[in-house]
């Protein structure tokens, strides 16, 4: 039984900026790439606990990542599941080098 992959408001933002940060409307490579990480994220719909958990996570509530990409231009897609309800949210893009961060608790 799949997952539904719900995708925040900060997460759209965040893959907004980076279509427009790569350019994927100006280049066949970049669009590529782009494309790649949406299907990614929708893959997240089979298997998402086999995806580590994030240095981000609180005990609470598990936040777990997806990596996408090659070094040096590794993403991270940061989520949070619900077993009982069958979603997956997904709460931000991050660039792979960037320092973890707090994300609030959805």
């Amino acid at each position: 039984m799949e997952f539904r992959v719900d995708v925040s408001e900060r997460a759209a933002r965040d893959l907004k900026l980076l279509f427009l940060a790569i350019r994927a409307d100006e280049s066949e490579s970049a669009a590529r790439w782009f494309n790649g990480m949406e299907r990614a994220i929708e893959s997240l719909a089979e298997r998402p606990t086999c995806c580590p958990v994030a240095p981000e996570s609180r005990s609470r509530r598990v936040i777990r990542q997806l990596l996408y990409g090659r070094k040096p231009h590794i993403y991270r897609v940061l989520f949070q599941t619900d077993s009982k309800n069958r979603t997956v949210r997904v709460l931000h893009i991050r660039h792979g080098a960037r320092r973890p961060g707090r994300l609030p608790l959805q």
